[in-house]
């Protein structure tokens, strides 16, 4: 929509998108070591980046 429709999204929505693909990336990164719990570092990881989606929506909602 930004760059589609040339809407501006408000910053801290942005920067919840960067930090939940670089959640990601540290997710992807520690599976070898944690190859004996990775469902609980899936699980977790899958709850942050979770958490950042809704705050994500929420700050895009109501723009200050």
């Amino acid at each position: 929509m930004v760059a589609g429709q040339k809407r501006k999204a408000p910053q801290f929505h942005m920067f919840y998108g960067f930090v939940a693909i670089i959640a990601v990336g540290l997710l992807y990164s520690y599976r070898v070591q944690m190859r004996h719990r990775l469902y609980l570092l899936y699980g977790f990881g899958g709850l942050f980046v979770m958490g950042l989606g809704i705050r994500a929506v929420l700050v895009g909602l109501h723009p200050r």
